[in-house]
């Protein structure tokens, strides 16, 4: 399994001149703060406004407060779409500190390369299955999620937009913005693919989970976030990545949820990854299962005999060039 690096040192060169470190530093503040502008109005504004709402139709409001009012549906609904602020803060950034079009993040040749996109969502889906299954073999406890199939079914659409709103962003973000910066000023991938891939990992981290558990799902995002990295490196598009980014937090939102704040859409629920009952031993099983899933999906995209194998994008940036 060889990678051709052509597409991606495209890529890496596509900045223009503005592309500094101090501006690159500027446009990430910009980027925090108006993801944090937006997190904040979920938090308070969608609280408030929905205690409000409820209140005015006689309505009981969710137990838990804040807490309460994001676990709902409609506030997980709202969570996802503050990652609009992640989008906003990148054009403006984009627009106003660097003088390039926001296009110019998703590849070399400024467009998603969407056969790529849908292979890497086929893939994930098919990993996700199998850990899935794995998972179930640890700890056979699925049931059945609280919600009808025809309300499934009718949030399915707003749920799929939603969490493609959220992956897209912090792709865009993580495996865009910050890889293609730093690619442009280092030649070292320890530098470019691992300062985003631990900031992105260490954002995952859960103060409702135990250090065992919080350690095995770092490590899993861990190799997730090298899977992503790998199919941008490997095609000079974020096209695979994000596909691969949807296909995992879907399987989480509209399937099989393994979060207690997130399953207000999930047909089915597991045993979720804050409980008490988790050993040692279990944590350990659930960063391989992880770890393997995500090898297995990159031989799925990047595999020379693999039906899904992903393209370089560089015949497009030589056109749209």
């Amino acid at each position: 399994m060889t990678i051709d690096p052509a597409a991606f040192e495209t890529y890496r060169h596509s900045p223009n001149h503005k592309t500094t470190l101090w501006r690159l530093f500027s446009g990430t503040a910009i980027v925090v703060l108006f993801w944090a502008i937006s997190t904040a109005i979920v938090l308070f504004g969608g609280t408030y406004a929905y205690f409000a709402w409820q209140a005015s139709i006689g309505g009981t409001a969710p137990v838990g407060g804040m807490q309460g009012f994001l676990a709902s549906p409609i506030g997980i609904l709202s969570a996802l779409g503050s990652f609009a602020g992640i989008w906003i803060g990148l054009w403006i950034a984009m627009r106003w500190v660097h003088g390039e079009p926001l296009s110019a993040l998703l590849g070399a040749s400024r467009r998603v390369s969407w056969p790529d996109f849908f292979k890497g969502l086929v893939a994930v889906l098919i990993t996700s299955a199998l850990s899935e299954i794995l998972l179930y073999l640890l700890q056979p406890g699925i049931a059945r999620g609280t919600i009808s199939l025809s309300s499934w079914l009718l949030f399915a659409i707003p749920i799929v937009a939603l969490t493609f709103l959220q992956t897209s962003s912090e792709e865009v973000l993580f495996r865009g913005y910050l890889l293609r910066g730093l690619a442009n000023r280092f030649r070292s991938p320890l530098i470019w693919a691992l300062l985003p891939g631990l900031l992105f990992t260490a954002l995952h981290w859960s103060s409702a989970s135990s250090a065992a558990i919080n350690a095995c799902v770092l490590v899993s995002i861990a190799a997730f976030a090298l899977l992503l990295t790998l199919v941008v490196y490997a095609t000079g598009n974020l096209g695979a990545a994000l596909g691969a980014h949807l296909g995992n937090n879907l399987t989480g939102f509209l399937l099989i949820s393994h979060q207690e704040s997130y399953n207000s859409f999930a047909l089915f629920t597991a045993k979720p990854l804050e409980g008490p009952d988790w050993t040692t031993a279990d944590a350990i099983v659930i960063a391989v299962i992880g770890i393997v899933c995500s090898l297995l999906t990159i031989v799925l995209l990047l595999h020379s005999r693999s039906p899904l194998r992903v393209g370089a994008g560089l015949s497009g940036a030589m056109m749209a060039a």
